[in-house]
């Protein structure tokens, strides 16, 4: 990883950060964990010799998990957007997180049991937001009573079918 210039670092509680580094691993395509770097002395969040950093890379980024202790909790001020493709994908993804000891948001958002939130995001939302006019409003306000997205009743919003048609 000493060859990146910019490496995102998350903030997790002891010991937390290599399980999260595999979830994610496990969860998302383009990811795998990399090494973990112990300790060398005692520390307010790490004792000597436990793993304090790990190495990894999700989505094709670099990142590094930091087990710094329970001082600093995550918040939604900064999230990650993950582009699906379509229905299967995002129900996958959707599913993974919460299903994991996470929790249901709006708009697509979840968070997962560490507490970092995740925008599920259907390419097609994006591309109907985009088209502006009627449609786009209509998707988006079929969007903002969403949980997880669902694509087919963004459409048909889209079109004006109401929801219960």
């Amino acid at each position: 990883m000493a060859s990146n210039t910019l490496t995102t670092v998350l903030w997790f509680d002891r010991g937390e950060g290599r399980k999260a580094a595999e979830f994610y691993a496990r969860t998302f395509p383009d990811s795998r964990v990399g090494s973990g770097t112990d300790s060398p002395a005692d520390n307010p969040s790490t004792p000597a010799g436990e793993e304090i950093t790990v190495e990894f890379t999700l989505c094709g980024q670099p990142f590094m998990a930091l087990n710094g202790g329970p001082n600093f909790k995550p918040n939604e001020s900064v999230s990650f957007m993950i582009l699906t493709d379509d229905q299967q994908e995002t129900d996958r993804l959707w599913n993974a997180i919460v299903e994991n000891g996470g929790q249901e948001s709006m708009c697509g958002w979840c968070k997962d049991r560490w507490g970092y939130s995740w925008q599920i995001t259907p390419r097609r939302l994006m591309e109907l937001n985009a088209e502006g006019g009627e449609r786009g409003k209509r998707a988006f306000q079929a969007m903002m009573s969403m949980k997880k997205i669902d694509i087919a009743a963004l459409e048909a919003a889209a079109d004006g079918i109401p929801a219960d048609a």
